[in-house]
């Protein structure tokens, strides 16, 4: 038991979150192994990945070499999108409806009005390529803080930031869980016309064709909707450029001066683009708040249990 329990101890916070969450996956298999195709398979990937976070922060633990180091932390980045991935086939059969009507009315409420229908009389093409340039970058951010906090040798901060990442991610799969929608590109405009009422200039029709890819539809599928993730309530992108532009700008990095505009931008393309309604962002940025003042605490936590110095703003060195 004592083993066991210091082989547990090797975990670092955000492997925590990952065995947690993959727990979760594997438990929700189990119970709609009817309706989700290939669970077994499903499940066979799942334990390899609780296996992986136990075993790279064992050999990092043990052995001490850069090598494990640069793996655990960059194990996380693919697993985030093999994660969302997995969701696409678990969401629609379990869930089986989409709850974009709800989202339409409290927009409609709110604003009188249809937001991405009020944003397209005022679109043009240079700020449509602008935003979509902005927007498909989004995976690029939290990348991009974690190698500025390393590049300062702030081990502690980059633990926290990837931590909070994580959970703010995986929370986010549990709201698309909750509450499936597609987005008003299907429900509220013709996502077949897109290229042509919402027009860029040089990049925006191949950007577009890449970040449909990435959610499972290609030029050719036919019926798009019905194919298309499940995954805007709430708006991840704005709750993930949240966190980082929160946290860019709590450790008082100089890359906040790159974040807060560029991630303002990707948080206004989000709606400007018809991906997302505006209850999403504010969803968004709810569960931003969550994650952001419950993380914190099961971050340090985990790092009493397991003998480590707890995390602190106070406590990094800034630039």
């Amino acid at each position: 038991m004592k083993r066991f329990k210091s082989f547990i101890n090797n975990l670092k916070a955000y492997d925590l979150v990952v065995v947690v969450f993959y727990i979760f996956l594997i438990i929700m298999n189990i119970i709609f192994h009817d309706e989700i195709e290939n669970t077994s398979d499903w499940m066979l990937m799942n334990i390899g990945v609780i296996a992986f976070a136990f075993l790279i922060s064992f050999l990092e633990n043990k052995q001490n070499l850069k090598l494990w180091r640069v793996i655990h932390y960059w194990y996380i980045a693919p697993l985030i999108f093999i994660t969302f991935k997995e969701l696409y086939f678990m969401i629609k059969p379990i869930r089986g409806q989409d709850y974009d009507w709800l989202f339409i009315k409290i927009d409609h409420w709110i604003f009188g009005a249809n937001p991405t229908q009020v944003l397209e009389k005022i679109a043009f093409p240079l700020l449509t390529e602008i935003l979509q340039i902005v927007y498909s970058i989004f995976y690029l951010l939290p990348i991009i803080l974690a190698l500025v906090l390393l590049r300062k040798h702030k081990y502690l901060a980059c633990d926290y930031a990837v931590f909070s990442i994580v959970f703010g991610f995986f929370l986010s799969y549990l709201g698309y869980f909750a509450l499936p929608g597609v987005g008003p590109r299907f429900t509220l405009h013709d996502f077949a016309q897109l290229d042509t009422q919402l027009p860029g200039l040089l990049v925006t029709k191949y950007l577009r064709e890449f970040v449909n890819l990435g959610e499972s539809i290609s030029s050719s599928t036919v019926n798009p909707v019905e194919f298309v993730q499940r995954d805007v309530f709430p708006s991840g992108h704005t709750m993930i450029t949240l966190i980082v532009m929160y946290l860019s700008v709590r450790l008082k990095s100089r890359s906040r001066y790159f974040f807060i505009p560029v991630g303002s931008l990707l948080i206004f393309a989000t709606v400007y683009l018809q991906y997302h309604y505006v209850i999403d962002l504010v969803g968004g940025l709810l569960f931003m708040m969550f994650s952001l003042w419950s993380g914190k605490y099961l971050f340090n936590w985990w790092r009493r249990k397991t003998g480590l110095e707890e995390f602190s703003y106070d406590k990094v060195k800034y630039d």
